[in-house]
């Protein structure tokens, strides 16, 4: 997937300006799906518009600068239902805190738990939203969504309350070294 089917999939679901765009695509409900910048997104929307695929209205605010709400055209809705055949790429994942817990022989093992812990409470808020979502969403395809999400969450949640005394005893007890 690219930016183009991204900002054609997010006007699929409702009008918005560059801005809305690029805050749904990285903390709303597209923000699981590909990284966007708004140094990607304009220059998208740009070409979207001269394709025909999009069009604008301009929006006039008080002491504000004028604003810029895209629109999907027909044929843009029929491209990006033509995109949606594309086969996906594989799906990424970059953790820092799984590299620390790589390097766990290194640190100290108060540093560890507090790390465990961190990640076990995002974990527990995560989950904990998926459910508050999932309760006020009538999309069927964002249901599967958010349950996919859940789910994943919740298994790296389940993984480490069952395996973090493995990783906490690789770490050193830097008290015990002062002392020695």
């Amino acid at each position: 997937m690219n930016i183009r089917t991204l900002c054609l999939g997010i006007l699929n679901f409702g009008d918005a300006t560059g801005y809305e765009i690029k805050k749904l695509s990285s903390e709303g409900r597209f923000s699981h799906f590909i990284d966007a910048s708004f140094g990607a997104i304009y220059p998208a929307l740009t070409r979207l518009h001269e394709d025909g695929l999009i069009s604008f209205r301009e929006e006039f605010q008080d002491g504000k600068p004028t604003r810029k709400v895209y629109s999907i055209s027909e044929a843009g809705r029929r491209d990006f239902i033509d995109s949606l055949d594309d086969e996906p790429a594989p799906d990424k994942f970059k953790s820092q805190f799984l590299f620390l817990m790589m390097c766990a022989e290194y640190l100290d093992k108060s540093l560890i738990r507090k790390f465990i812990d961190d990640r076990i409470a995002h974990l527990e808020d995560k989950c904990q939203h998926l459910d508050e979502v999932r309760e006020h969403c009538d999309h069927d395809g964002s249901q599967f969504v958010i349950g996919y999400g859940k789910a994943m969450f919740q298994a790296a949640l389940d993984y480490l309350k069952d395996n973090r005394a493995f990783v906490e005893q690789l770490g050193k007890d830097r008290n015990l070294e002062a002392a020695e």
